[in-house]
């Protein structure tokens, strides 16, 4: 009989397995990732940390000291600081384009894992309502009485599409 024992204090077997599981996902996403995918998240990665402002800040920063004339070892190549403009509003095209491709893909990510979220939620409530029926039967069994106008109302299935439409109709009521 397998060790059921939890690793972590606080956490289920269970649960330490279903972490598992899904890392085990992320891990093999990833690795099937296409590799402009896996590109735009490097250098997404790479434009958001603190080695990223450090290069520009001595690149920019020494560009513009010695385009000042600041820097007498290295005589001015740029004084109207044209060309470090147009390299600046390129690389910023190019970052805002990898930014947008690795958010897109979090998106989608984030729909799916949205889209489980509802899954598995629609399918706690089913097992639910169908353990307040079972509930019901055996406390009629044993002669115990229960409050038939909440147990009846447990014990009916939640449907999702019709739940979607009073939302939709209370959001466009208000706006």
């Amino acid at each position: 009989m397998p060790d059921t024992t939890p690793t972590q204090p606080g956490m289920t077997h269970t649960l330490e397995e279903n972490i598992e599981r899904l890392a085990d996902r992320q891990r093999r996403d990833a690795a099937a990732a296409p590799i402009s995918e896996r590109l735009s998240d490097a250098i997404t990665a790479f434009a958001g940390s603190m080695t990223f402002v450090a290069l520009h800040l001595v690149v920019f920063g020494g560009w513009i000291l010695v385009n000042l004339g600041w820097l007498p070892i290295v005589a001015p190549f740029d004084p109207s600081f044209v060309v470090l403009a147009m390299i600046a509003s390129v690389e910023a095209i190019f970052l805002s384009t990898f930014v947008l491709i690795s958010q897109n893909r979090m998106a989608a990510i984030a729909d799916r894992r949205a889209d489980l979220d509802l899954h598995i939620n629609l399918l706690a409530e089913h097992e639910l309502s169908r353990l307040a029926s079972l509930v019901a039967c055996i406390a009629r069994k044993l002669e115990v009485d229960v409050d038939s106008k909440d147990l009846g109302e447990i014990e009916r299935d939640v449907q999702p599409e019709r739940v979607l439409d009073a939302i939709e109709a209370a959001a466009s009521a208000r706006g």
